[in-house]
């Protein structure tokens, strides 16, 4: 099996028809040898800040001498980058083996799994043959019937920021979103979650007095900033004093201080994370993607916000760092998103816009989007045909100002690609 024999057969098992449940999952999964039985895992479930907890997490723990799974979703460039251990992706020839290795097992049941349970099977056979300590496991969408979902009580769940998002799938209030979240939460497992929404904290307090859980909310009032310095925001959190956090978006503190939570947590159950670990990992946590400086003066910004609360961050974040200054904003977005309120949420720091499609059967097309900014802002909007033309439009258009690429993770690595070249030559 080449690498691209195995990408089109895990791309070829649609999810649409299919039954939310554990039940495929559990099958394929039990075919396999239950190899999410011989892992210990962080299961991070939430809205918003999934990715940069997971991150954070793996950065300390690898750096207190774990041997550390990370699974999360979506990818910037190659899928490999859905599974790493150490920081290091899948390599092709092993993401060629496990998924021969489960290929027949998926084959034989009565009901094909789905893309999705397929990745989540091949994670947990590579994490184990990988020998992990611990695997930071992000949750796909939800909570109770993802198929992360099927591990056993981890070591740690993780709640973050919750808002609305996936309202056709989970729910269109913040109690039935915090509902689906909380459903990581299981018999006895330690919990600790973002709070600050006092109608979905309700619900997820619930659920873990239920399954007789330890919750844990984040000390809030011992988190301050120190400095923003160009490459970092230096913070003190609880007993840790002048972290430097190289992730520059104004609510990236508040998921570290999530994460530090949660290694705190993990102490008390006896795993040896020591104070150098945490300051190590912390200002060696990478996270492509979300408000990325990829270009320091003027900006080019890369981030993958996707929904009208994740916007509504990535401008008080440009408000915060670029105070005064107006973007050209470089947008594509999917159209089952609330383009409206994603549009308003930045439109008073921008000097116009550009859009773009992604590239993706969902996104909303470029004109479209165009013409709902004009109508909407009054603001000069330009749809261009790809997204290398888009990069070159931004850039044209910015001059000695900045620019800001935003709106779907899914075409984020795409902009890199083609900005990349622009900003530093054809050699980068």
């Amino acid at each position: 099996m080449t690498y691209e024999q195995a990408l089109e057969y895990i791309h070829s098992n649609h999810w649409q028809g299919k039954k939310p449940g554990l039940r495929r999952i559990r099958a394929l999964l039990s075919r396999l040898g239950d190899p999410q039985k011989r892992l210990k895992f962080i299961h991070v479930a939430g809205t918003n800040g999934k990715g940069s907890v997971c991150a954070c997490l793996a950065s300390v723990l690898q750096a207190a001498g774990c041997r550390v799974g990370l699974y999360t979703s979506p990818f910037l460039i190659r899928f490999n980058e859905r599974f790493q251990v150490n920081g290091v992706p899948i390599p092709d020839e092993e993401l060629c083996q496990v998924t021969q290795t489960i290929q027949p097992a998926a084959q034989a049941m009565e009901e094909p799994p789905t893309e999705f349970e397929l990745i989540t099977a091949l994670a947990m056979v590579w994490f184990l043959q990988q020998r992990c300590d611990i695997v930071v496991l992000e949750v796909g969408l939800g909570g109770t019937l993802d198929p992360t979902n099927v591990i056993d009580p981890p070591e740690l769940a993780v709640i973050t920021a919750l808002g609305l998002d996936h309202v056709r799938e989970l729910g269109d209030t913040l109690p039935q979103i915090a509902a689906a979240k909380a459903g990581i939460i299981k018999p006895g497992t330690t919990v600790v979650s973002y709070g600050r929404c006092p109608e979905a904290d309700d619900v997820i307090a619930r659920r873990a007095a239920e399954q007789g859980a330890s919750l844990t909310v984040p000390d809030w009032d011992s988190l301050s900033i120190r400095a923003l310095e160009p490459d970092c925001t230096v913070l003190d959190f609880g007993p840790f004093r002048g972290l430097r956090l190289p992730l520059l978006a104004a609510y990236q503190p508040y998921n570290a201080a999530l994460a530090l939570t949660g290694l705190l947590a993990l102490r008390k159950k006896g795993w040896a994370i020591p104070d150098e670990a945490v300051y190590h990992g912390i200002e060696n946590v990478s996270w492509p993607g979300r408000f990325e400086l990829l270009r320091r003066e003027p900006p080019f910004l890369l981030d993958g916000s996707h929904n009208p609360q994740g916007i509504r961050a990535t401008a008080e974040s440009l408000a915060l760092r670029y105070p005064g200054r107006k973007f050209v904003f470089l947008l594509g977005v999917m159209a089952d998103k609330d383009v409206g309120a994603m549009i308003a949420a930045v439109a008073p720091l921008a000097r116009c816009f550009v859009t773009v499609t992604p590239h993706t059967p969902r996104a909303l097309p470029a004109e479209a989007l165009a013409e709902e900014i004009r109508r909407e802002t009054g603001l000069c909007a330009e749809a261009c045909s790809s997204i290398p033309e888009g990069v070159a439009r931004s850039l044209a258009a910015a001059g000695a100002d900045g620019v800001c690429a935003l709106g779907s993770l899914y075409f984020s690595g795409d902009i890199r690609n083609a900005a990349l070249p622009l900003l530093f030559g054809s050699g980068t």
